[in-house]
């Protein structure tokens, strides 16, 4: 029997993934929040556009108030929401979850330990995703990385039960490369590690990469580098106290991460070839949208690990602090804002 795909929360990256899956013949729902984006995918389909060209494909959406229709259970659910809402959504999707059903995490932050707790651990699936895309008008998507440089790492989230990270691997290989990580938790980190050098600091700079590293001069792009490395080195320390190790993520073999002298310009590197020169982050986007971040889960829980353990994360510290300003509207997203960050570089 085909098995029954949803796809919580189909923002950006959800709405790539599961267009994916659809184009292949699977069985997929897409379940989201927002009426104005479910009625436009209903009506004319997902729209997404690549640097190879612009696809529509049809779609099965609903809203969320309408999963409590629903009358068959899901065997695979991908979480793709913000990490915020994760707790509420695995909630709301829990009682149309087969028994031996799974809930992948297909998000930033470490939030696979609190889906396990509310699901178990054997239904739990671990997954780190680098796929950029942005949305801004309903079921129109611009996707920074196609399929083929879309990369996820997948892996259980108790060891015990890892004979069921080979169902999702072949899932997930419609929409991306996909390496299976024996420590998935570790690999989370290591992306969280990436997202706190470049998602809530080129967020505070109103910046694309090209914007941060190359238009405004070689001055700019050396301090803007340099305050990207040292957020790193920070959550590195954090990820230290909580045992997390350097695995590959991104497709990076062990040998690229072994030496940790050069982890971290290993993956600002990648992560910026990846990506793009033009590509709007997620928490670019939330304040574009006035919406709230994950830069609280991503750089707010560095600093708060560094804290409890006695070492300084001034640079964490600040994107938290400066990020708030901006949710409170006492401060705008501006390229001159990096000037903030450089002065916590300073002793």
């Amino acid at each position: 029997m085909e098995k029954r795909i949803a796809v919580l929360s189909t923002g950006a990256n959800g709405s790539c993934i599961a267009a994916d899956l659809t184009t292949t013949g699977l069985d997929v729902t897409m379940i989201d929040h927002w009426p104005a984006h479910v009625e436009a995918m209903q009506a004319n389909g997902i729209t997404i556009e690549t640097r190879d060209g612009t696809t529509t494909t049809p779609v099965n959406a609903i809203h969320l108030c309408d999963v409590a229709t629903l009358t068959v259970p899901f065997d695979i659910v991908l979480l793709t929401s913000k990490a915020y809402d994760s707790r509420w959504l695995t909630e709301l999707i829990r009682p149309h979850l087969a028994e031996d059903g799974l809930i992948v995490a297909v998000q930033n932050c470490m939030t696979a330990e609190m889906i396990a707790g509310m699901v178990g651990p054997e239904r739990t699936v671990g997954c780190v995703v680098e796929l950029s895309s942005q949305l801004f008008e309903p079921a129109e998507i611009k996707r920074n990385t196609e399929t083929a440089r879309t990369w996820f790492g997948v892996g259980a989230f108790d060891p015990a039960h890892e004979d069921r990270v080979a169902e999702v691997a072949e899932l997930l290989a419609h929409a991306g490369r996909v390496d299976i990580s024996e420590d998935v938790i570790s690999a989370k980190w290591m992306k969280l590690i990436t997202n706190t050098m470049s998602m809530g600091i080129k967020a505070i700079c109103n910046a694309t990469n090209a914007q941060l590293f190359q238009e405004n001069g070689r001055e700019y792009a050396a301090i803007a580098r340099a305050v990207c490395l040292k957020s790193g080195e920070e959550a590195l320390a954090a990820g230290q106290f909580l045992g997390y190790k350097p695995v590959p993520v991104y497709g990076l073999k062990p040998e690229d991460v072994e030496n940790t002298n050069n982890l971290l310009e290993t993956l600002l590197d990648k992560i910026v070839a990846d990506v793009g020169p033009t590509a709007i982050n997620t928490v670019l986007q939330d304040h574009m949208k006035g919406r709230y971040s994950e830069v609280d889960m991503i750089n707010g829980m560095v600093a708060e690990e560094c804290r409890a353990n006695g070492r300084p994360s001034p640079v964490n510290h600040a994107i938290v602090e400066i990020t708030r300003r901006i949710h409170a509207g006492e401060l705008s997203p501006d390229i001159e804002n990096l000037e903030l960050l450089r002065r916590e570089m300073t002793p």
